[in-house]
Parts: C-alpha cells; sequence; structure tokens
C-alpha cells in the first residue's frame, strides 16, 4: 500500500453525522444524556434518586474504549494484547493488587469477541463515543448504588438501562417528544450543538466543486438528522450532498446483505416500502453499504470508486467501513484536542473557549485525560507502575493505527489544507503514530514523562 493518503484521489467522500460533522458542546450534552437516562430508571423502574445528582468533577469517570462487564459490574481499561491495565467496580478503581488478583496478566475473557468488534452482547458493553459515555458513568453509580442496598454479587440492571436507552432514543421519539433528550435538543439547540467553521462549508463545496460526491451516512433519524444539519450548517444543507443516508443502523450498514437491510424511501420522516436497488442520487433511509458502492459506480463511471468515510466511532464507522467495504477511514478523534490539556501549567494559560468549558456549567470536558483511568493512548502494566519499559499501547490505540487510514481532531484540522494535501498513512510504516494529524498525541511520544499516566 502507498505510503501517502490524499483527499485529490478520493471520487467519493462520506460523512457521519454526530461528532463529525455536527460537533456538541460536550458538557452539556453529556450531562443531558445522563440526565436522560437517570431520569428513567429513577421515575420508570424504581432506582435510587441519588443517581439524578451529579459531583461536578465525576464526569471524570468518562474515557472513551472502556468496556463494562455487565454481570461483574466491573469497568476495565484493556492493554492491545487483552490484558487488564484498569479497572474499576462501579466507579470504584481497583488497586493494581486486585486487578492482578482478579485479571492476572492474561488475555481478558471477552477479548476475542471485542476485538472483533462484537461491541453489543448480554455479557460487555464497550463504550466508544460521546453518545454512549454518560451511561457509562451511569451504570458505574447503580453498580455502587445496588451494592450499598443489596451487596449484590451479579448484577442485571443492563435490561433497564437498554430501555432508558430506547425510551430516549427509538425513531418515533423526537416527533413523539418522548423522553427528555430530543424535547431538550429541539428547545435549545444552540445549548448543545456547535455550529460548523465556515472553515469547513467551504471545504465541502470545494470538494464538491472539485467533482467529489458528497455523503452523508448516520444512524440518527431523518428528523433529528434535518434539526441539525440545518442547524450546523443551514437550510440549505442538502446542497452540500449528493446523496443522504438516514438510519443507517451502523455497524450493520456495511455488512448485510440487500436482502438483510434494503434502502427505502422517506415520506414526511416515515419509512416506506423496501426498494430493491439503489437507482440515483436522494435521501434514503436504512439500506446497505452493497447497494450504495453500486450506485457509486454508476454515478462515477469507475469500477471501483475510491471512498474515504469520517466517522468518530470506532465500532460503527472506521472498523465496519474498512473491513467490510474496503474504503479509506478518517477518524475523527477529539482526545487529539485534550492532549494540550494533560500539563496542568499550560492547561491553565489556555483561553477556556480553547478547552470547551462553557460558562455556567462546572462539568469537566470529557476528552481532558481522565485521572481515573489515565491516557487513551498508552499506559503501565498493573504491579509494574515503577518499571520504565512497561508502558504499552491500549487496546483502543492499536484499533487507530489497525483500522484508519489517518485520524485527526476535527475537520476542522484539515479544512484549510489544498485537496491533495498528502497525509502520511498509519499502515506506511510499522510506527503507531503515522497517522496522526497535525501531530501525535503526546502520550504515543518517545520519552514522553509518566505524567500522561498519573
Amino acid at each position: 500500500m502507498q505510503q501517502h493518503f490524499s483527499l485529490a484521489e478520493c471520487d467519493v467522500v462520506g460523512f457521519d453525522l454526530d461528532h463529525t460533522l455536527c460537533r456538541y458542546h460536550l458538557p452539556q450534552s453529556t450531562r443531558l444524556i445522563y440526565d436522560s437516562f437517570a431520569q428513567y430508571l429513577v421515575t420508570e423502574k424504581g432506582y435510587d434518586e441519588d443517581l439524578l445528582t451529579l459531583a461536578p468533577d465525576c464526569l471524570d469517570f468518562c474515557c472513551k474504549g472502556l468496556v463494562l462487564d455487565i454481570e461483574e459490574g466491573n469497568f476495565l481499561k484493556l492493554a492491545e494484547d487483552g490484558t487488564v491495565l484498569r479497572a474499576s467496580h462501579g466507579t470504584k478503581s481497583m488497586t493494581s493488587e486486585e486487578v492482578l488478583e482478579i485479571y492476572g496478566r492474561k488475555e481478558w475473557k471477552h477479548f476475542n469477541t471485542v476485538s472483533g468488534m462484537v461491541s453489543r452482547t448480554a455479557k460487555y458493553y464497550l463504550y466508544d463515543n460521546y453518545f454512549d459515555l454518560p451511561g457509562a458513568l451511569l451504570c458505574a453509580r447503580v453498580v455502587d448504588s445496588l451494592d450499598q442496598h443489596d451487596g449484590q454479587k451479579k448484577y442485571d440492571f443492563w435490561k433497564d438501562m437498554v430501555a432508558a436507552i430506547q425510551h430516549n432514543y427509538k425513531i418515533s421519539a423526537f416527533k413523539e417528544d418522548c423522553g427528555m433528550y430530543f424535547p431538550e435538543v429541539k428547545n435549545h439547540p444552540d445549548k448543545y450543538l456547535q455550529r460548523c467553521p465556515e472553515s469547513v462549508k467551504k471545504w465541502l463545496k470545494q470538494l464538491k466543486n472539485a467533482g467529489k460526491i458528497l455523503l452523508l451516512i448516520t444512524s440518527s433519524h431523518s428528523d433529528y438528522c434535518r434539526l441539525l444539519c440545518e442547524h450546523v450548517l443551514g437550510n440549505d444543507f442538502r446542497e452540500y450532498f449528493d446523496i443522504l443516508i438516514t438510519n443507517a443502523l451502523k455497524p450493520g450498514f456495511f455488512s448485510h446483505t440487500p436482502n438483510q437491510r434494503p434502502f427505502r424511501t422517506l415520506e414526511n420522516d416515515e419509512e416506506q416500502e423496501a426498494l430493491l436497488s439503489l437507482d440515483k442520487p436522494g435521501w434514503y433511509s436504512q439500506g446497505n453499504a452493497l447497494q450504495l458502492y453500486d450506485l457509486l459506480k454508476k454515478m462515477t463511471g469507475k469500477l471501483d470508486p475510491k471512498v474515504v468515510y469520517f466517522g468518530d466511532s470506532m465500532h460503527s464507522d472506521i472498523f465496519p467501513a474498512r473491513h467490510y467495504s474496503n474504503w479509506e477511514t478518517v477518524f475523527i478523534l477529539e482526545e487529539l484536542l485534550g492532549d494540550e490539556g494533560i500539563v496542568p501549567a499550560k492547561a491553565e494559560s489556555e483561553p477556556l473557549e480553547k478547552k470547551g468549558k462553557y460558562e455556567g456549567d462546572q462539568l469537566k470536558v470529557p476528552y481532558f485525560v481522565s485521572k481515573q483511568w489515565g491516557s487513551f493512548f498508552r499506559d503501565r502494566l498493573p504491579g509494574l507502575e515503577n518499571a520504565e519499559e512497561t508502558l504499552v499501547h491500549t487496546w483502543s490505540c492499536k484499533c487507530i493505527s489497525t483500522y484508519s487510514t489517518i485520524a485527526i481532531p476535527s475537520l476542522e484540522a484539515i479544512a484549510d489544507l489544498p485537496l491533495d494535501y498528502r497525509f502520511t498513512r498509519f499502515s506506511s510504516n510499522s510506527s503507531a503514530t503515522a497517522g496522526y494529524y497535525p501531530s501525535p498525541p503526546r502520550a504515543l511520544l518517545p520519552n514522553e514523562d509518566s505524567v500522561m499516566m498519573k
């Protein structure tokens, strides 16, 4: 494979919506998601009302890449070889000794299925995006609460958590003002949504003018997608895209056959009967990458048009687009923004806007390095904290260099570059840092001292 990647060489440029094209004000959206799930558990399922109050620093618990062992009530941070680097029971961190006693230095029992990106089973749940993360904190607090009241050994709160997610995010929730999430975003979009920078809008037009086909592929339903796009891109948002696909049900969009997941047309945001084939550009619901690719061949007049897809979820965007469709993938990793905030002296001197904090909201921004979980990218092996050579890559970090073509903090970071700018690919050499633009996270730089890991 060649060493460099350039947008100029792509025929088709696809985008995820949430946390990719549409960025959120994270402290506010995190709190809203937490509250909407917690409210349901307390009012509908009889959980402890204490779940409704949040201490300002408790969002420190939220760290992408955590896996919840549902039956044990334990959260795990995994190394690239599947061993457990850190763990907590509920919100309470385990000591290195406890981690070694429970998990040892061997591959975690479910690592095989997790690493195959089967991320949702009855045994565990992988937290890999900002929509999911507040649920991690809530589940951890539920475990704390159940321990306090019942002293449980095996937990079965998960079905209630799934019901809370369903209640707030189901397809009809937007239209019916069901739950807490959609009504709140509808009423206060500016509080939760960041408007798309002019540089990014200009860049989208530049891609279009260069003859690229632009796709939007989102698992959000059409009505919520419209609200987001009108707010962040403007009322003319449809002009940016040739094909819009909502309720795409990723990652299944990439792995399912046309029979399993046909495209559907929409009328007044209601899905219509299944289409046998996808014949022309437009706005569709559900669907599959195979029929989309057939249409892209027709539109480009090429046998194998080159597609790049931008997304923020390893599980729903990057892995399946690469693994099933062999598309180029650009991973949007906001953790690269938080990277500067690691050393307190520097963080304090930055203006508030840069840090992503907003007035009147003291909740800590999720993408600053978690004190409880340490670096997203690298960590020390438990029990060997003082031995210098025991720094290992996390499993999350390994996935980035394995499945992404490049990784960037935001679209804005590349919007001013010429379209023929040549990015170095992750696969261009064996280094785990090659594909990060504009620069690798500090945790991965040689000689980075232990400030990262504390």
